[in-house]
């Protein structure tokens, strides 16, 4: 069968991929004859470009998705992007900049076509870049988080959701970005540990009779105190609860509050209550009614409520307010303080608390449901640690934010009547208030948080919101893959959605994965500059070596590090791969090909059906316990070892024999273990083993259509297998020997093979496999020792000994020579040392570290010393009884 020289990745896998589209074999359709299995992807950013995380998390889902697709379901990956309201803004925000022009400038209506003009431009970039890594998704139903039906489903399920009572507007505190200038949810926060400082800071009483002494983190944040608070039971300061006290430098009065709220043991027992720019004081202003007042602009300055303060920005109103306290006499001390700091997940500006008028989801309904969908084991986490993460969010869950002041995203479906103020909530705009009938309405301004049409991407891409065959058949869909950040900005999402809208849950399993880090274990980032382009392996080395060097040796759930060795090793191993492929391929002849005899089978045909049987087991089991990088290590040492070292090279003198019967049933016996190779691969390396397998005879027209292994009871041959693995271990052992004294891999040598009882007959069967592998011309069995030469050498395994003359190995005279040479090296050795360790002078001012290593080495040398004087006394003996 013909096949390249070399293999050529690039055009390989270029040639390869074409014809899989055009032949629509990732395609599925809902098929009641078949059990479907469904993977939706995590869809990427239109403004991404393809990333090792992408490359990790996409190679995982291909793996379970043509190991589905073999096993004979009706296997869908559906693909699709995400359009990223804040990060798509952004770019367009800033392309526009360089034109001189900013989104005022061009209005709304202009800046959206913009948005979906950068979609159409630079959205498919990533789609691209997953195909040249052979992800195998079923491209005809691509899907975009703002399409007509994904639009639909987000309008329906926001409107039933408030209808419910579940969505609603109003006042309270949210995570505010400066930069990007919107709300942000508790998941967009990402926080950071930075030093510092703790302001003390010292409120006085109208009369001056009383004090209380704050500390604050922000102390630009005192001009919107409206309280101060203690705790009700705290002795210390139950005589001033309802009195209150003067705002330093401001002089405003402000009451002081009883709260549980505030730690009696922490600092003074008193903290300061800025309703307006603190979550936990938003809460406590909900329960004493002291008023809201908000000093931050939106985008990040002091607004008129701050006085004199106002127009600067936060940090220069910080610095200018500091000083002022130490003026006023007012700052009590600064101590060094390190805490956490939230910043945009997206531009890192350090996130403002404010109070604003936004929409939010009442989430602690929705979570209860969706809590107890994975306590039941309903939906299950891989590995079942991460379990721990998803509770911890969802126990402690608080309002959703899902407002966004940005253009580009879902539109919230509200329109406010300019008459009489009604709101309305509904899929389609109102042509006329139904309070008043008034036909003046504008819609809300905002869009949603973009995860909040993300939480609905496994039903929304099936159809939902109507009754789609597609819907009906692959929902709930099977496993979702992930990576262990977006557990709670995603995952949870989708599960809350998918319990509450379908009243299903949305998938099986959540097969967590870690991210890829640089080889110094460092997190790969732009700032770093230790980022690798996966686009740049492949054209390097090619998919298949990328792919297999991001699973072999990886865990589920735990971080990995990018290596240039590994992918170069699995470069190599797609080298020995094709080199194997060659090898049989140029040996057989399809009209050859027959089904394999089991009356023909000899003890290495057994092993090596054995082995494979035990493998397709295995690594069946692997895949189906998500233990991936375990399956693709094993695929690896069969292929490698047990194949391609062992069994080819045991096969070969078969092939060339005289017996033609024998010859053919080798050739057969070469292309079943080369096929079932290929097929328990292909998952991990589609490209290599499609190129293989194609040109086997009798293939079928692609491997991804064709049935996945299956081990067979007739196959079981472990006491053979054990036999050929003993067989095995004594040729290494007499290959060691050989390494060890230096013999010439050229040179045959003699060996007496001394049989376990019950064994010889094993021997006699495999003692030309000996001669080939092990480099012998001769091989004698015997049940004893009685004739084996006095100077000889033994190698082992469990059911033999091999004897070896020593004569046959080493030149005596040279060795000799060789050997005594050595020896004088080493005494001289001994001699430094020894002269060294007796010096006053050494020994009074070399540190204890250096004596010591002296000492370490003159014992080495001590003991090369006795061997080599033991080598040469066995050399003089052997050549006194080699006599003549």
């Amino acid at each position: 069968m013909e096949i390249g020289k070399t293999y050529e990745h690039s055009a390989v896998e270029t040639r390869l991929y074409k014809r899989w589209e055009d032949n629509k074999y990732f395609h599925a359709v809902p098929n009641a004859n078949k059990q479907p299995y469904c993977i939706v992807i995590p869809p990427p950013n239109i403004t991404g470009q393809l990333h090792m995380g992408h490359a990790l998390d996409n190679t995982l889902q291909d793996v379970l998705i043509r190991y589905k697709r073999m096993s004979g379901f009706e296997t869908l990956w559906l693909p699709g992007t995400d359009h990223a309201s804040i990060a798509t803004e952004v770019k367009i925000v800033e392309q526009m900049a360089k034109e001189g022009l900013t989104k005022q400038d061009i209005g709304r209506e202009a800046f959206i076509e913009r948005a979906w003009e950068w979609r159409r431009l630079y959205g498919s970039q990533i789609v691209k870049q997953l195909k040249k890594l052979g992800s195998s998704c079923d491209w005809e139903r691509e899907r975009f988080t703002m399409d007509e039906g994904c639009n639909r489903a987000v309008l329906k399920v926001f409107v039933e959701l408030y209808n419910k009572g579940l969505i609603y507007r109003g006042d309270r505190i949210i995570n505010w970005c400066p930069d990007c200038k919107t709300a942000l949810s508790d998941a967009e926060v990402e926080y950071t540990e930075q030093q510092s400082n703790l302001w003390h800071v010292r409120y006085e009483a109208p009369d001056n009779s009383y004090s209380i002494v704050v500390a604050t983190t922000r102390p630009e944040t005192i001009l919107a105190d409206t309280a101060v608070a203690v705790h009700p039971l705290d002795e210390r300061y139950k005589d001033i609860i309802g009195k209150k006290v003067l705002i330093p430098v401001v002089g405003r009065e402000i009451p002081i509050v009883a709260d549980e709220y505030v730690e009696m043991e922490f600092g003074t027992g008193a903290v300061k209550i800025t309703p307006g720019h603190d979550p936990n004081d938003f809460e406590v202003s909900q329960r004493t009614g002291v008023p809201i007042m908000r000093v931050f602009t939106d985008d990040g300055y002091i607004n008129e409520l701050g006085g004199a303060y106002e127009g600067l920005t936060i940090l220069e109103c910080r610095e200018k307010f500091v000083e002022d306290l130490k003026k006023a006499g007012a700052l009590v001390q600064i101590v060094p303080y390190t805490h956490n700091v939230g910043a945009c997940y997206r531009c890192r500006t350090i996130i403002e608390p404010l109070v604003s008028k936004q929409w939010f989801v009442d989430m602690k309904p929705l979570a209860k449901p969706a809590l107890e969908a994975v306590r039941n084991g309903s939906i299950r986490f891989e590995p079942k640690r991460f379990e721990k993460t998803y509770f911890n969010w969802m126990e402690n869950i608080r309002d959703w934010c899902i407002s966004r002041q940005l253009w580009w995203g879902h539109r919230i479906p509200a329109y406010y009547c300019d008459v009489c103020g009604e709101t309305i909530v509904q899929e389609s705009a109102p042509w006329r208030c139904t309070k008043c009938g008034s036909t003046k309405l504008h819609q809300d301004e905002d869009v949603l948080d973009t995860w909040f049409s993300s939480g609905m991407w496994p039903f929304s891409t099936l159809g939902y919101p109507d009754e789609t065959p597609e819907l009906e058949y692959f929902y709930p869909t099977s496993t979702l893959v992930t990576g262990y950040d977006i557990i709670f900005f995603w995952v949870a999402r989708m599960i809350v959605f998918g319990l509450e809208a379908m009243e299903q849950k949305p998938f099986d399993t959540v097969f967590v994965h870690g991210i890829v880090r640089d080889a110094l274990g460092r997190k790969m980032s732009k700032s770093l500059g230790n980022g690798i382009d996966p686009l740049e392996v492949i054209e390097k080395h090619g998919a298949d070596s990328l792919r297999f060097s991001l699973l072999a040796g990886n865990s589920a759930g735990n971080d990995m590090r990018f290596y240039w060795e590994k992918v170069e090793a699995a470069r190599n191993f797609c080298n020995k791969i094709f080199n194997a492929a060659r090898f049989v391929l140029m040996n057989v002849e399809e009209s050859e090909i027959t089904a394999l005899d089991s009356t023909r089978f000899d003890i290495s045909d057994k092993w090596i059906l054995h082995r494979l049987n035990k493998i397709i087991s295995e690594v069946t089991d692997n895949l189906d316990n998500f233990e991936l990088g375990l399956a693709a290590q094993k695929i690896y040492d069969f292929i490698w070892s047990e194949f391609c070292d062992w069994y080819i090279e045991i096969t070969k003198p078969r092939i060339y024999g005289n017996d033609n019967s024998d010859s053919l049933h080798a050739r057969a016996m070469l292309v079943k273990v080369l096929n079932d190779s290929m097929k328990l691969l292909h998952p991990f390396m589609p490209f290599i083993t499609e190129e293989v397998f194609m040109h086997l005879p009798g293939a079928p027209e692609t491997i991804m259509r064709s049935d996945w292994p299956e081990s067979k009871a007739e196959f079981d041959f472990s006491e053979e297998a054990a036999y050929m693995e003993a067989v095995m271990e004594l040729t290494r052992a007499i290959r060691n020997l050989r390494a060890e004294m230096n013999v010439s891999p050229a040179k045959r040598i003699s060996v007496i093979i001394i049989p376990k009882p019950g064994m010889e007959e094993v021997f006699s069967a495999v003692s030309g496999y000996l001669n080939k592998l092990a480099g012998l011309k001769e091989v004698t069995i015997q049940t004893d020792k009685v004739k084996a030469p006095k100077n000889s050498v033994s190698a082992f395994c469990t059911i033999a000994e091999a004897i070896i003359p020593l004569e046959q190995l080493v030149d005596f005279d040279k060795e000799r020579e060789r050997v005594s040479k050595e020896l004088e090296k080493v005494y001289a050795e001994i001699n430094r040392y020894e002269t060294k360790l007796k010096n006053p002078g050494f020994l009074a001012g070399a540190p204890e570290t250096i004596i010591e290593a002296e000492r370490t080495k003159l014992k080495v040398a001590y003991e090369l010393k006795n061997k080599l004087t033991e080598r040469l006394s066995a050399f003089e003996n052997s050549c006194v009884e080699n006599k003549p």
